[in-house]
């Protein structure tokens, strides 16, 4: 019997966690694979922590696995680490050529490939959002998954940052200590924004984090809906589940022998706008009628 590891970047008590999971493996189902019939899925979660993924990593390639989805970045690392003979397939992943996964989206090479987050122009976006939300902003924290180093995304940040008037700084951080210091630190001045990128630290640690900028009352833009949906202020990014969705088609076809290097990186197909007109009230901001009036989703 065929077996699939997943390394999961989150808790297995996080919702949104589970629906990824759950989404895989329905496409799988839906491709002929079903779980203990005729495939074996073997599932560690990884729940944000460097360690504990090096730990998984280790434990998915000793049981000899066929082909492994890696959930994001911070899983690709612990599983190279391992293996550079086992097919991988990421499902996010922000910037695999910088971060050195693949040698280029069109062509992998290795035993890798998957799906970007994130085209680099989403980078404008992030600030001219926060910008248009918040006019007098001129500083702007950039929170970064410490562990994974792929510079591209951020020199998109940096590229696009001239062009609206902030300066930005990034900061790379682990665990709730690391960010507390560094939000902590930034908010001690005014005129302050934060983007927050995807990341395993920033997903498991969204409730912390949502609560420390109330707290300094800083706006901050979040790469995914379901961070707005626990009470961030805005949002512009790609849906969480699709690229799970897709990873389990690429697994199909390699489970039926094609090759990874042979399979281009795809990026995500669409982005949206959420917007938390509640949270922007109780920041004392108020959000223009026609940046609402663009949004996917606005949440009262």
């Amino acid at each position: 019997m065929p077996r699939i590891g997943v390394l999961m970047n989150l808790a297995a008590d996080d919702k949104e966690g589970q629906a990824r999971l759950i989404a895989f493996v329905q496409a799988l189902s839906e491709r002929g694979w079903k779980n203990t019939s005729n495939v074996q899925i073997e599932t560690c979660w990884g729940a944000g922590d460097t360690a504990r993924m090096h730990q998984c990593a280790a434990e998915l390639v000793a049981h000899g696995p066929d082909v492994i989805m890696a959930a994001s970045a911070s899983t690709m690392d612990p599983l190279l680490n391992q293996t550079r003979s086992i097919p991988i397939v990421f499902a996010q992943v922000p910037d695999p050529v910088g971060s050195g996964y693949v040698a280029s989206l069109a062509h992998p090479g290795g035993n890798v490939t998957g799906f970007t987050q994130f085209e680099f122009s989403i980078a404008s976006k992030w600030l001219g959002l926060l910008k248009t939300i918040e006019p007098s902003l001129t500083r702007v924290i950039v929170l970064r998954d410490l562990d994974t180093t792929g510079a591209g995304q951020f020199g998109a940040i940096q590229s696009a940052a001239q062009s609206v008037g902030v300066e930005v700084r990034p900061t790379g951080v682990r665990n709730t200590g690391d960010i507390e210091k560094a939000v902590s630190d930034f908010a001690r001045l005014p005129k302050g924004g934060l983007v927050v990128t995807g990341s395993a630290p920033a997903a498991v640690h969204r409730d912390f984090i949502i609560k420390l900028v109330s707290r300094h009352r800083l706006p901050a833009i979040y790469p995914f809906r379901y961070f707005v949906h626990s009470g961030g202020l805005i949002s512009y990014g790609p849906n969480t589940i699709d690229p799970y969705v897709r990873a389990a088609s690429y697994v199909d076809r390699i489970l039926k022998g094609e090759k990874p290097a042979d399979l281009p990186v795809q990026a995500a197909r669409k982005y949206v706008l959420v917007i938390n007109l509640k949270t922007a009230k109780a920041l004392g901001l108020t959000v223009p009628a026609s940046l609402v009036s663009t949004a996917d989703e606005v949440i009262e």
